[in-house]
């Protein structure tokens, strides 16, 4: 490689490493996944619901910060077709 110059593979990874507010959506989800998980271990009803309700909030979090978008999607890769990437 020529120095000074990216090579072409290397401009097409982009990062997949999101935002920090996608990153505190997810974190609050599993937060209430685990903590209903638990709930269900020991039968505690008042428990299982806070997790749901944990789990619900991280739900709108993830809405309000609208974490789909932090997705990159790479190009294709050299010699495959569109049809090839079902």
């Amino acid at each position: 490689m020529v120095e000074g110059k990216k090579s072409g593979h290397a401009e097409n990874l982009g990062s997949h490493g999101g935002r920090a507010s996608s990153w505190l959506a997810v974190t609050v989800m599993l937060a209430g996944f685990v903590i209903g998980g638990y709930a269900l271990t020991v039968t505690n009803w008042t428990l299982i619901w806070i997790g749901v309700g944990v789990f619900v909030v991280g739900a709108i979090l993830a809405l309000v910060f609208d974490i789909f978008t932090d997705v990159v999607i790479d190009s294709p890769r050299v010699g495959m077709r569109a049809e090839d990437h079902r």
